[in-house]
């Protein structure tokens, strides 16, 4: 058996819980309140910023040329069209460069980007790998199986966002990552049990982005 299909199977509940969560069931129906999404859109933003930091020691750390240009190419097209895309997609929701910029990170955000640093900074490519693929995997899922659902009728611009990770190119960049994990997994018990271990928490932390999101979270002092 593959090492990520033993994740998945080892984190269906989890991913299924993602997909049940009523801010992704929201944006499927039209139903989600605007001001979660656009409270969303801030957070993602500045979730993007630490993200490409995790992409640039991957680039460090890759042992091959060509795994080195593929992160590369993803740093470059996170800090040059994805944010630049996300700019221009939160500006048709009333939200300006300068509120994106400063807008500060929840704790649920502020605890899943330091999870992905210290996995960065602290551990080898496959501990990245590991740490970095339940996002791609299930924005992925998420955007095939609200896309399949139809276009949300209430909210038209929720129907983008869907599109945007229902395409195919997304759903690739998803396979060469599963596909890396395999090739970077193998070898020891206690080697694959940190790896299952990372990839299972940020399949958590997937899950407590969109409920803070969901509920707007801020620091309580």
């Amino acid at each position: 058996m593959r090492f990520t299909e033993h994740l998945r199977q080892q984190t269906a509940d989890l991913r299924r819980q993602v997909l049940q969560h009523p801010f992704v069931t929201g944006v499927g129906d039209g139903e989600l309140p605007l001001e979660a999404f656009r409270f969303y859109m801030c957070q993602d933003y500045v979730f993007l910023v630490d993200y490409s930091r995790v992409l640039a020691l991957a680039v460090a750390k890759a042992d091959d040329l060509e795994t080195m240009g593929r992160f590369a190419g993803l740093l470059h097209e996170t800090l040059n069209t994805e944010m630049e895309l996300h700019r221009g997609f939160a500006a048709k929701f009333g939200i300006s460069p300068n509120e994106l910029e400063a807008t500060q990170a929840a704790p649920g955000t502020r605890a899943y980007t330091q999870h992905l640093l210290t996995a960065a900074y602290s551990g080898d490519l496959a501990d990245i790998t590991a740490a970095v693929l339940p996002c791609m995997w299930d924005y992925s899922d998420i955007g095939q199986t609200l896309a399949a659902q139809g276009a949300p009728s209430p909210q038209p611009l929720y129907n983008d966002w869907i599109q945007m990770y229902a395409a195919p190119e997304f759903a690739a960049l998803a396979a060469w990552l599963r596909d890396l994990l395999d090739h970077l997994g193998g070898g020891a018990t206690d080697r694959q049990a940190r790896l299952s271990r990372l990839f299972a928490d940020s399949c958590r932390y997937e899950y407590l982005f969109w409920d803070m999101a969901y509920r707007q979270e801020t620091w309580p002092l």
